[in-house]
């Protein structure tokens, strides 16, 4: 089995200690009170959002927003510093490790749905995307019905693995479905021959296609098979927690950090190859920022204003 690698980094020290020496902590809270340290899941090769960079470094989207989240809640128990731990975890392992208390916050690319919402929580939404899928240009793979009969991967324990294998049964497809341990084996698969394509958040995808060894070699599909909104995984049922999460982030969205944080990881070059995946934020994202919600229903984001989508145009 692969050894966890854990890497600490310490939130500044300067906090108004005040009233939270009075308050009474419970669960989440507590636990990190109790023990002066926030856990926090992240990823290996989700790019750009949580992954390892050349120096073997945990970065990423939504590592900044953690560690803005990481902030506040140190500044809510009045503690003169919190060592953050970072645990790499998989698509399979993020959910129990945040049920069985390992990790606090999950903080990669997780989508909010309905079903995850019977075991975990989630914070208000950090990101928008779709569910599409990556091949080689010179297979003129362009829609789902022209996967019929091939090998197709995609990732376990996401709900992009569950979706195709959904969509395989109603459509009568003929896939031959595969589930790879993380994103960068996904990859690999079509990259080697092994697969066809590879079914994942459209984002994702891009931004693996751009740190491949030949990035022109490869095409996303235009047809979206859902809506993905991204949220970082909390526990269950521990409100108090989720709050000063939710609250950390929506004051992030509301001032100009957000902007500073997507530009950096979106529109600039990125370690490890300095690659810009030079992506604008959709309007879809720019209406959740506007308007932020942890709702699970892809309804809540499918839908926007017309205004918004030639503002989104516009940028």
């Amino acid at each position: 089995m692969k050894l966890l690698k854990l890497a600490g980094v310490l939130v500044g020290a300067t906090v108004l200690m005040g009233s939270a020496h009075a308050e009474e902590f419970t669960g989440t809270l507590k636990k990190i009170k109790d023990t002066g340290t926030l856990t926090l899941g992240v990823r290996d090769s989700s790019i750009p959002f949580s992954y390892l960079d050349d120096k073997q470094s945990y970065q990423g989207y939504s590592i900044d927003l953690c560690l803005k989240a990481a902030t506040a809640i140190q500044k809510k128990l009045g503690l003169t510093s919190l060592n953050v731990k970072m645990v790499p975890v998989t698509s399979a392992t993020r959910i129990p490790l945040i049920a069985n208390g390992t990790t606090d916050i999950s903080c990669d690319s997780a989508t909010n749905n309905m079903e995850r919402q019977k075991q975990v929580a989630f914070s208000v939404t950090e990101f928008v995307t779709a569910n599409k899928f990556l091949a080689k240009k010179s297979a003129n793979l362009k829609t789902l019905d022209d996967l019929k009969g091939k090998t197709v991967v995609s990732t376990s324990g996401t709900s992009n693995l569950k979706q195709i294998t959904t969509l395989n049964t109603e459509r009568n497809l003929g896939l031959n479905i595969l589930a790879a341990k993380d994103h960068a084996e996904a990859f690999l698969m079509v990259e080697t021959g092994r697969a066809a394509a590879f079914v994942m958040d459209d984002i994702l995808l891009s931004s693996l296609a751009a740190n491949s060894k030949a990035p022109g070699d490869y095409t996303v599909s235009a047809e979206a098979l859902s809506v993905e909104p991204y949220g970082l995984i909390l526990r269950r049922d521990d409100a108090p927690f989720k709050k000063v999460v939710d609250d950390a982030l929506t004051v992030v969205y509301k001032g100009d950090d957000i902007k500073k944080i997507y530009a950096k990881w979106f529109q600039s070059p990125i370690p490890p190859k300095g690659v810009n995946l030079n992506v604008p934020m959709s309007a879809q994202l720019q209406a959740v920022l506007a308007k932020p919600t942890d709702s699970g229903e892809p309804s809540a984001y499918a839908a926007v204003p017309e205004a918004q989508k030639n503002q989104g145009k516009k940028k």
